[in-house]
């Protein structure tokens, strides 16, 4: 049967259009089916760390992600020390990491949804607002999907799925996919309010024996105002948050009267943990929430959602364009997993250590002095912004992110990440190596040979560099260049 889509992607949130945008690069033109019928420009999460920022920088979307307002991102490592908190303990300095950017991008969740949106749209990617997946069926060579649209129930085709939609996904419910893990314990309240005694809150996190409690306050419009309560889990994950709710929880933890009105975005959430099991099932694959969850400690859920999408969407390409060797596309499943699993215990972490009881007061005053050891700072530091992710890729110094050096290529000069804007495979010849290139000719059609000398060191006569710009082989020698070339692009 002729099948509509090569890949069918659930759930338009950051991850579904990244990943759209990053297919549509590959020459896929993905449907989106969201079940929303209009963006609704609420961001519960405005972090972009270290290492997302270099990915959005190797895509040319750092500028337009970091840009809303007219600001433009600044691309120097901070001259000044960048306070970041490790279970709410903000004596991180992230200034002190090894960066080659920025060491965090504040931006809206909303906002790079919609900068996501626009590139992926303009490289063809169709959107279809208001339409909610409510069926799926795995037939080995396609899935057909049903879905709940403006005029009715319809069937859609396509050769891939993958659920974007969310922890509650649909998709991974209907995949029959286990989501493993801990359940809530704490009770999490957020929303924007109009503080009426703005002047008589503590700006900041606070601390108390009932739990914590957050102001960010603007004097003249509506503060971020959040509660986390070590009491027990909401009773209804799901029920409406009212403002009486959330006024009752901020005085019971803040342990004073606080004057509010004008509610809005008022959300509840937990502090589960969990984890899809398997990120592929036949042709349904999972990314972002839909395959992991856990508090927002440290904003990490976005950057590990939006590095899931640059790690899929090259392997998916492949693998509907007719090329992909085999074993590639589970490949997602084995260097991601992982990653989100490091990033779920690092959140534990600091569940344990935000507890207020005051029996953990000893606990969180060592790790304060021992954050502010270079050592300690350096791996708390890079595992919270990703900058410490290495993927085994079968090769001794190999699964990094390629540094983003300047390279002379003819008479030019050229930055890596512009090189990689296409999402095309690099071998980067850095030695001037006409055994290299003859060795990877045959594969020219996938991957682009480049000639180049390097302003810095990158320690190896050559560098093959995969669209989402990790090392997936150094060396000298042309028969192991071939091996690696044949593993991840095929055979010529």
């Amino acid at each position: 049967m002729s099948v509509e889509y090569g890949v069918a992607i659930v759930g338009g949130g950051p991850v579904g259009m990244l990943l759209a945008a990053e297919l549509t690069l590959q020459g896929v033109r993905p449907v989106v089916l969201e079940r929303l019928p209009e963006p609704t420009w609420q961001s519960k999460a405005g972090t972009l760390h270290a290492r997302t920022a270099q990915m959005l920088e190797r895509r040319g979307l750092l500028d337009a992600v970091g840009g809303i307002g007219g600001r433009r991102v600044d691309r120097r490592p901070p001259d000044r020390p960048f306070a970041f908190h490790f279970g709410l303990m903000f004596d991180l300095d992230l200034a002190k990491l090894d960066l080659e950017g920025p060491a965090h991008v504040g931006a809206p969740q909303a906002w790079a949804e919609h900068v996501f949106f626009e590139r992926a749209t303009s490289l063809g990617a169709e959107v279809r607002r208001g339409h909610e997946l409510v069926g799926l069926d795995d037939r080995g060579d396609h899935v057909a999907l049903e879905i709940a649209g403006p005029d009715g129930r319809y069937t859609l085709t396509a050769s891939w799925v993958v659920g974007a939609d969310g922890a509650r996904s649909a998709t991974r419910k209907l995949a029959g996919i286990p989501f493993a893990g801990k359940g809530a314990t704490v009770a999490a309240l957020m929303g924007d309010v109009r503080l009426l005694d703005p002047y008589d809150v503590p700006w900041g996190w606070t601390r108390t024996p009932r739990g914590w409690v957050q102001f960010y306050v603007h004097p003249a419009g509506l503060s971020r105002v959040s509660t986390y309560d070590w009491s027990g889990p909401h009773a209804d994950r799901r029920a409406p948050v009212t403002l009486d709710e959330l006024r009752a929880s901020v005085e019971r933890i803040a342990g004073f009267p606080v004057r509010m009105t004008d509610p809005a975005q008022l959300t509840r959430y937990g502090d589960a943990a969990l984890q899809a099991e398997v990120y592929r099932k036949g042709r349904v694959l999972l990314a972002g929430d839909a395959a992991h969850v856990h508090f927002p400690a440290g904003g990490q859920g976005v950057n590990t959602g939006l590095q899931d999408a640059f790690n899929l969407g090259w392997k998916l390409a492949a693998e509907v364009n007719g090329w992909a060797p085999p074993g590639l596309l589970d490949t997602y499943h084995s260097e991601r997993h992982p990653v989100a699993a490091r990033v779920l215990w690092n959140v534990s972490a600091q569940m344990a250590l935000m507890n207020p009881d005051p029996s953990v007061d000893p606990l969180r005053e060592l790790f304060t002095d021992l954050m502010h050891l270079d050592e300690v700072n350096a791996y708390l530091g890079n595992m919270i912004s990703g900058l410490d992710i290495r993927y085994d890729v079968g090769v001794p110094g190999a699964g990094h992110l390629a540094p983003n050096a300047a390279l002379k290529v003819g008479d030019q000069t050229h930055r890596l990440a512009d090189l990689l804007r296409p999402a095309f495979p690099i071998l980067l010849d850095l030695a001037d190596r006409p055994d290299l290139r003859d060795a990877a000719a045959p594969w020219s059609e996938r991957v682009a040979i480049v000639t180049a000398v390097s302003e810095s060191p990158l320690g190896a006569d050559a560098l093959l560099i995969r669209p989402d710009g990790h090392v997936a082989w150094l060396g000298d020698r042309p028969s192991r260049l071939q091996a690696a070339l044949t593993r991840w692009f095929g055979t010529p």
